[in-house]
């Protein structure tokens, strides 16, 4: 039998909640995704996904976003297409 290590991690209720979820959805347990993330840590020498800060603007663009400023609605395609001038 191969031996294992224990992992502990400390993590908001509700996040693990939602994480939860949609790991059920995916067939995977939490033990099996942490297991993906370290052998695709291994296999890539790294993260297997971008970690940045956002550059300023992005940053405005996502605070005013989720204060619901100037943020535009559509009901259908052809609206937001139009609207971008295509």
């Amino acid at each position: 039998m191969t031996k294992t290590t224990t992992i502990r991690a400390r993590i908001e209720p509700a996040l693990k909640s939602e994480v939860d979820s949609i790991l059920v959805e995916l067939g995977l347990t939490a033990s099996e995704t942490i297991q993906l993330l370290y052998r695709q840590i291994k296999l890539q020498r790294g993260l297997p996904f971008d970690v940045r800060l956002p550059n300023k603007l992005t940053a405005r663009t996502l605070k005013m976003s989720k204060a619901g400023k100037d943020v535009k609605h559509f009901t259908q395609k052809k609206q937001l297409y139009t609207d971008l001038g295509l």
